[in-house]
């Protein structure tokens, strides 16, 4: 017999009036979102805050521009479902998920409940709390895609990642070792351990050390930096081989990148994520294996979304930050 959950009519969320400063969340309560065809309704139990939620708060992404407001933020998530699509689909409610969701086109996650389409949405991996598998979705996703999907990471190859300790850098060094690669990563002194320990074989403190003065040219670059800071992306096509792959991820990061590729003699690509919960399952699967570790900075209650998002404005957060839900 298929489980039934109550679902209320209005819910608590974290919501932004317009776009400004983090001070400007506060709490709300707002209709529970609805749910269409091939949509799942998740109870949400933890979700992360990532740099994109940041920069739609303050109105530095066009998506600012799109929502509706107040406005909900907020991408991933984990939690149990609340309502499915149909009696019999596999995400039956009660089951224990994580996934992530798109906003304008959906109410975010920074909430009690959240709808998403059903393929964004996988099982939770079962080694991980609910906080633990909050952080991974959006910043997996990214990693997955850039690494595995575009740069095709294999035995013999060398990957140079940039911002190996942060929450997408964490996902990419670990793939990426996974699938045979040599793994050079960039971090912070107070970081380089911990992106040993994830599987890079040779990490460069950027705070003391200019890496393209440290490497022999590699076959990748994934720089999830961008020339926002002391111009990484340039810096980046000269460690390149000839004809060599330079894949850019921060959404505006490198508004130069193809001209400068193109005199340097190597490709480039942007990255843009695509959720998928086929790929989620394939994560969930490797987690489970104990080939994959999350690593959560810190987490905040949902009532102190304010402080997450100030947190993540750092830029010096170890992993991801989360928001609990109770």
């Amino acid at each position: 017999m298929t489980e039934t959950i109550a679902v209320p009519e209005s819910m608590t969320a974290i919501v932004v009036d317009e776009p400004g400063a983090a001070e400007t969340l506060h709490t709300a309560t707002v209709p529970v979102p609805p749910t269409y065809i091939g949509d799942v309704l998740v109870k949400v139990a933890a979700a992360s805050v990532n740099p994109i939620d940041t920069k739609i708060r303050s109105g530095m992404s066009p998506t600012a521009k799109a929502l509706s407001y107040p406005a909900t933020l907020g991408h991933d998530f984990s939690g149990t479902v609340a309502r499915s699509p149909y009696e019999a689909h596999p995400l039956k409610p009660g089951t224990e998920v994580y996934g992530m969701t798109r906003i304008p086109r959906y109410t975010g996650s920074h909430a009690e409940y959240v709808s998403a389409p059903t393929l964004a949405v996988a099982p939770k991996p079962k080694r991980l709390s609910l906080a633990e598998a909050a952080a991974v979705p959006l910043a997996a996703l990214t990693a997955w895609g850039a690494v595995v999907d575009v740069a095709r990471a294999h035995y013999g190859q060398r990957i140079l990642i940039h911002a190996g300790a942060g929450g997408v850098g964490q996902f990419a060094v670990q793939f990426a070792r996974f699938f045979g690669a040599d793994v050079i990563s960039t971090a912070s002194s107070r970081n380089l351990e911990f992106v040993r320990s994830l599987g890079a074989g040779r990490v460069i403190d950027y705070t003391s050390a200019r890496f393209e003065d440290e490497i022999e040219p590699v076959d990748v670059v994934i720089d999830l930096i961008g020339n926002v800071h002391e111009r990484t992306g340039s810096r980046s096509l000269q460690v390149l081989k000839p004809r060599g792959l330079y894949v850019n991820v921060p959404t505006g990061s490198f508004p130069e990148m193809l001209a400068e590729a193109d005199a340097a003699d190597v490709v480039a690509t942007r990255f843009t994520l695509t959720p998928s919960g086929e790929v989620l399952a394939k994560i969930a699967r490797l987690i489970d294996m104990g080939e994959v570790t999350v690593h959560v900075d810190t987490t905040f209650p949902l009532a102190e979304a304010a402080a997450a998002h100030e947190a993540v404005e750092t830029g010096h957060t170890r992993g991801k930050v989360v928001l609990t839900i109770d």
